[in-house]
C-alpha cells in the first residue's frame, strides 16, 4: 500500500480490514486500530512502544507523549478511540476522536470543521436560490423589472381565454368624434376616394377658384385712390343777418 501523507485532510477517507470485522471486541479493537495499513494510526505513539516492549496498556499512564485509548464501546458495532497528548499521569490534552462502525474507521470532525461545513452548505443553498431567482428576473427600459416564472406560462395557457366585452361609446363621445373628423376633412380634403371596397382609388378633382386678372385688380385699387385725391368742393361761408334794433 502506498504511503499516506498525514498532512492531507483525513475527514474524507475511511479504512477497514474485513478480516478483523467478525472478531472485533473491546479487548482487541486497539490492536485492530494499530494495523500498519490504517492511515489514522501514528506509529510514533506510546502504544507502539508498549506493544514492542510487550507491556500492558497501564504503563501508558507513566509515559509522556501521544497515545490512543478506548473511550467508548457499544458492542458489537460501535467503538470510539481517542488520540490524546499525555503530559503527566493526571493531565492529558485530547487531539482527535475516531469511531469504528461495523469495522469501518472514520475520523470524527472537530467543532470548527462542523461549523465550517454547515456554513458552506447554507451559503451554497442561498447562492443557488439567488441564482434561480435571477433566472426569472426580466428587465426592459420601458417596462422596468418584473418576474417571469416558467409555470406562469403554463397557467396562462390552461386558463380559458375570455373575450373582453367592448363598452359602447356614449353620445357625447360619438358627437365629439364626428365633429373632429369633419374638422379634419375640411382642413385636409382627401385626394383619392374608393367607390367600392377592392376597387382602385380615383383621384379627386380639386376645383380652383378663378382669380381676377391682375390688371382689373390694379384698376380697382387705383379708383379709390383717385377718388380720395380729388379735392372736396369749398363750403359756403355763413350768411350775415342784420341786427334788429
Amino acid at each position: 500500500m502506498a504511503a499516506v501523507d498525514f498532512r492531507e485532510n483525513l475527514l474524507g477517507i475511511s479504512w477497514v480490514d474485513s478480516g478483523w470485522v467478525p472478531i472485533l471486541n473491546p479487548g482487541n479493537v486497539l490492536d485492530y486500530f494499530s494495523e500498519r495499513s490504517n492511515p489514522f494510526y501514528d506509529r510514533t505513539c506510546n502504544n507502539e512502544v508498549v506493544k514492542m516492549q510487550r507491556l500492558t496498556l497501564e504503563h501508558l499512564n507513566q509515559m509522556v507523549g501521544v497515545e490512543y485509548i478506548l473511550l467508548h464501546a457499544q458492542e458489537p458495532i460501535l467503538y470510539i478511540i481517542r488520540k490524546q497528548q499525555r503530559q503527566s499521569a493526571t493531565q492529558v490534552v485530547p487531539l482527535a476522536d475516531y469511531y469504528i462502525i461495523a469495522g469501518v474507521v472514520y475520523q470524527a470532525p472537530d467543532l470548527g470543521t462542523v461549523i465550517s461545513s454547515r456554513v458552506l452548505s447554507a451559503v451554497h443553498g442561498i447562492q443557488s436560490a439567488f441564482d434561480e431567482a435571477m433566472s426569472y428576473c426580466r428587465y426592459h427600459p420601458s417596462k422596468g423589472y418584473w418576474w417571469h416564472f416558467k409555470d406562469q406560462e403554463e397557467r396562462e395557457k390552461a386558463k380559458p381565454k375570455s373575450k373582453k366585452k367592448e363598452e359602447p361609446s356614449s353620445l357625447f363621445q360619438r358627437h365629439r368624434v364626428d365633429t373632429l373628423l369633419l374638422d379634419l376633412r375640411s382642413k385636409f380634403p382627401p385626394t383619392f376616394y374608393q367607390p367600392k371596397p377592392g376597387e382602385k382609388p380615383i383621384p379627386v378633382e380639386v376645383k380652383k377658384e378663378i382669380e381676377p386678372p391682375t390688371e382689373a385688380v390694379k384698376q380697382d385699387e387705383r379708383e379709390p385712390a383717385t377718388k380720395s385725391s380729388t379735392p372736396a368742393p369749398p363750403s359756403k361761408p355763413p350768411e350775415k343777418r342784420a341786427r334788429l334794433q
